[in-house]
């Protein structure tokens, strides 16, 4: 139901789109950027979220109710996961600037095609139920399940994000690929994520230990099908001459260096720092603050569908807000006003578990809106570059954001799993005392705080492309690639 509302609002979006459009390098007729683009953009970004968002709620909750691992150890190893697979990331970023595979031509889409069965798998070993296990062979398996999940994740993530650059060069087609992606990650939030504590707790409310793998079955082949169709819907039109099979000209050192001179990424960088802290660190608090403070885990549920209500308004009003007040704008005008409101429910308990879905859900909405807009302001980004040097490093400087995301990802867990910790969480317990709750929820509402501090320093200090520079920029794009 999701997904057919979702492409009825994105076919309004592009009623007057033509279907072809001419290919000024190879002097061939492909088809013009529209819907089916959007489409598969969006099914990419479901695909990922089917692993990554399950690992990234849940993992944790299998860890510490099924196989009794403590939530020290968690965070310590997300933290550690998520360094080692931001220094993965660099790597993957190189691999697809350098080396092309397949015989399409296409830079992105076979890597894609290859990765999409690594993260299906890493699905499956991270809930396998080892619980019989002695303790010291359960904590190595927990890591290397983690370890090969942040690889398999990497391998995806980058040429997935990195593909929209070389669908289109269009911003405003861009911002749309931006909205379509986001899009994605509520469809498994919302229709798909939000029921699992319906399925993992029994009606007593005590853990169903063989629920996780067998929903790791299910999304892990619902992935597999949503990567075949990206593959299937989007086409890449940006492209160099360079045949397939090719190794492009590259220079890792000159491309590193091109990179960290990008002022606007690295406002982006310091941005996501924050952003990632709300996604990571507050998912891995979500289940425990509907379970053990509310006694309500079906709660999580409404949680999510308040959300989704929430986006989908935000889907309907943000191309008139942008065109109003412009992307950087409206990220900090929304950052601003969650700031003040999450610092408000920190200080403010609310007992009824319905009214405190709802405000909290309101009060992060800066949130939502960065998430809707930060893909949009990434491909700014990568453009900047080009723009500046002429060098067309996309995959390089994906990766380089990319490393930021996965450092905030990796420090939004381990707080968020240290947090369990610190207000005496114990692991295996079939309940937690009232003051480990209500520690729970505070730590629940107070993060989002450091969070926006951490975004409006990113988006407001150091990124510094406004509507006039940005048009600027593509003026100047535009003429060059016509020539």
């Amino acid at each position: 139901m999701f997904l057919l509302y979702d492409v009825y609002l994105i076919q309004e979006i592009n009623k007057t789109l033509t279907k072809k459009q001419k290919d000024t390098q190879g002097g061939y007729y492909m088809k013009k950027f529209g819907v089916k683009d959007q489409v598969g953009y969006m099914l990419g970004d479901v695909g990922g979220s089917f692993v990554n968002l399950y690992i990234g709620s849940f993992f944790i909750v299998f860890c510490t109710y099924v196989l009794g691992v403590s939530p020290y150890f968690m965070g310590t190893m997300f933290l550690v996961g998520k360094v080692f697979d931001a220094l993965v990331t660099g790597v993957m970023g190189t691999i697809t600037d350098r080396f092309r595979i397949g015989k399409s031509g296409d830079k992105f889409l076979p890597w894609i095609s290859f990765s999409k069965w690594i993260l299906a798998a890493a699905c499956l070993l991270a809930f396998a139920d080892i619980s019989s296990w002695g303790s010291t062979a359960t904590h190595i398996w927990v890591v290397a399940a983690y370890l090969f999940f942040c690889v398999a994740y990497t391998a995806d993530a980058i040429p997935y994000g990195s593909l929209a650059s070389v669908i289109t060069n269009d911003p405003v087609e861009r911002t749309k690929l931006s909205r379509a992606r986001s899009i994605g990650g509520m469809i498994v939030g919302v229709g798909f994520l939000s029921f699992v504590p319906m399925f993992i707790y029994d009606k007593a409310g005590n853990i169903v230990p063989e629920a996780f793998f067998y929903i790791a079955i299910v999304f892990s082949i619902l992935s597999l099908l949503s990567y075949t169709g990206l593959v299937k819907l989007t086409t890449e039109r940006i492209r160099d001459e360079k045949p397939a099979g090719a190794k492009p000209e590259y220079d890792f050192k000159d491309a590193f260096k091109v990179a960290l001179s990008n002022r606007p990424l690295i406002g982006m960088m310091v941005a996501t720092l924050g952003s990632t802290l709300i996604i990571s660190g507050v998912a891995t608090l979500a289940a425990y603050v509907f379970a053990e403070f509310y006694n309500m885990p079906s709660a999580f549920a409404i949680n999510s569908f308040i959300s989704m209500g929430i986006i989908l308004a935000l889907f309907v009003v943000i191309p008139k807000l942008v065109a109003k007040f412009n992307k950087r704008n409206l990220i900090l005008v929304t950052s601003a006003f969650s700031l003040v409101a999450t610092t408000l429910m920190t200080l403010v308990t609310f007992e009824n578990v319905y009214v405190f879905a709802a405000l909290y859900n309101f009060a992060t909405i800066g949130s939502s809106v960065f998430v809707m807009l930060v893909w949009a302001l990434v491909t700014d980004c990568i453009d900047y570059t080009e723009y500046k040097t002429g060098k067309k490093i996309e995959g390089t400087l994906y990766s380089l954001y990319s490393f930021a995301r996965k450092v905030g990802m990796g420090v939004g867990a381990a707080v968020g799993s240290y947090s369990l910790g610190w207000v005496g969480f114990v692991s295996g317990a079939k309940s937690q005392p009232q003051e480990v709750a209500e520690g729970i929820l505070k730590m629940y509402t107070g993060m989002p705080v450091v969070a926006f501090i951490i975004i409006l320093i990113g988006v407001g200090l150091i990124f510094n492309l406004n509507s006039k520079s940005t048009n600027e920029m593509y003026a100047v794009l535009k003429e060059r690639r016509a020539s």
